[in-house]
């Protein structure tokens, strides 16, 4: 069995159980192994009478944190029973030792006072629980979101660490966020963005943000959001928002994606940036009414789309395989009818929302449909049937039935989408952006008119053309007809 005993952070914090174990190893003749002598509380092993066995070589030759730690623990895993492994601050908050636990079955640990707790006690933490993670670790997990305040950084012993985890908090957090930085028995406040400016930094260096109120904060997470959400539909909240309910606001859901999309087509970020945010907005909503039912929670909307992300993705996360874009898109189309148990081409087709706009929704049900063998061999077959259709809908027409005229247009609209599938054309985005090309050269034709004759509403049908056919030229060449 090794032994794994926590030096703590200042000379002196060595147990007494600690210091036997120690004793023990030395007077069989085992190694004590120490993960660094750089430290106060490693002179609590000077005065012992052994010769530990520092491991700040290993330090040295890794290449990140992870990889020291593994190493480390690589190290003291291969020697016999008995060894002791000392580590300062607490032997249950140091990775290399949970690594350690991995790879040998049987570990005593005899903990010691821990790095976390020396800082905050430091810092005077108003809060009893706490994130804490070295300087390292912090800029690791920064980058996955994972980092939570009230939050304790120690080992911040170099300036360009300080950095690193300045940016690393300062993207999760704020730049101007206050923070306590910690350095032996120096405490003092400074603005995050201050972190490598320092005089001096050591092992006995941290960080600390206590937790703030969600109206403080400059920087949030999808929890903050929520918790504005909640706020407002609290009583005393925002009256508007409480009288909200799923049905009230679902056309709010629709309006917002559309803006986003328009956001796109404009090219300009700010506005993606905005309008992405709505759309959150709107799934924080929907998440926090349906939690005042008991119906499920935003952490059951986000664990599910989680799952649906592996569950779909095979060919990344299980034993399917896939070539190109197309590859992929057959695997997740199995994986959604296995899903979703959609045993016939008909369940896919009915699952179709009916909410769709006409000309997506009609695509979709064409190609849900198509997988089944039925449909048009080409584009230009599909045509044929489109032909057919304008056919029957100048009958219908000229028979003067509403009715009937309005349902062989609606085939026609019907034929047109599958002609544009085929051809491999975006038939929603196809018509709206004809619809825009429309609107644009309409504008400009009535200016033009305008310009000419001062009244527009005079002019023939032949003299409207000439104008719309100017237009559609000057906005084809670029022209500045201002």
């Amino acid at each position: 069995m090794i032994t794994v005993v926590g030096l703590g952070v200042e000379k002196g914090d060595l147990s007494l159980r600690g210091k036997e174990a120690i004793l023990e190893a030395a007077d069989a003749g085992l190694p004590v192994f120490v993960r660094t002598a750089l430290t106060r509380s490693y002179e609590s092993l000077l005065g012992l009478g052994v010769q530990p066995i520092a491991l700040d070589d290993i330090y040295e030759k890794s290449r990140s944190f992870a990889t020291l730690n593994k190493n480390l623990a690589a190290r003291v895993a291969t020697e016999k029973d008995g060894c002791v492994y000392c580590v300062d601050g607490a032997a249950s908050e140091d990775n290399s030792v949970k690594i350690l636990l991995k790879k040998r079955r049987r570990v005593r640990m005899i903990d010691g006072p821990s790095k976390s707790g020396y800082f905050a006690l430091r810092a005077g933490f108003a809060q009893c629980s706490y994130l804490a993670v070295s300087a390292y670790e912090a800029v690791e997990r920064a980058g996955a979101g994972t980092l939570s305040l009230p939050l304790v950084v120690y080992d911040l012993d170099g300036r360009g660490l300080a950095s690193d985890v300045k940016l690393a908090l300062g993207e999760r957090f704020g730049d101007e966020t206050t923070v306590r930085f910690v350095q032996g028995e120096r405490v003092k406040k400074i603005p995050l963005f201050e972190l490598d400016r320092q005089k001096s930094y050591d092992y006995l260096t941290a960080v600390t943000i206590e937790a703030t109120d969600v109206v403080q904060k400059t920087r949030f997470t999808m929890e903050d959001l929520k918790e504005i959400v909640v706020r407002l539909r609290a009583p005393g909240g925002c009256p508007w928002d409480r009288a909200q309910t799923p049905e009230s606001i679902k056309m709010n859901v629709i309006e917002e994606a559309y803006e986003l999309v328009d956001a796109v087509d404009s090219g300009d970020d700010s506005k993606v940036l905005e309008e992405t945010g709505d759309i959150l907005l709107q799934a924080a909503f929907y998440a926090v009414m349906k939690e005042e039912v008991g119906a499920f929670t935003l952490t059951d909307a986000i664990s599910g789309i989680c799952e649906k992300l592996i569950s779909r993705h095979t060919h990344i996360f299980g034993a399917d395989k896939a070539e190109g874009a197309e590859g992929a898109l057959s695997v997740w189309e199995k994986n959604k009818r296995k899903e979703k148990h959609q045993e016939t081409f008909g369940d896919s087709v009915s699952d179709v929302p009916k909410c769709f706009p006409a000309a997506m929704r009609a695509q979709k049900v064409g190609k849900r449909a198509a997988k089944s063998g039925m449909d048009f061999v080409s584009a230009d077959e599909a045509m044929v049937r489109l032909k057919e259709e304008i056919a029957e809908f100048e009958n219908a027409y000229s028979s003067g039935c509403a009715e009937e005229t309005e349902k062989e247009l609606g085939d026609v609209l019907f034929s047109a989408v599958n002609v544009g599938r085929k051809a491999g054309v975006d038939c929603e985005k196809a018509l709206k952006e004809s619809t825009e090309r429309f609107a644009a050269r309409f504008v400009l034709a009535e200016k033009l008119a305008l310009k000419s004759t001062g009244d527009v509403c005079a002019l023939s049908a032949e003299e409207w053309e000439e104008y719309y056919q100017a237009a559609k030229k000057a906005l084809k060449e670029g022209k500045n007809v201002e």
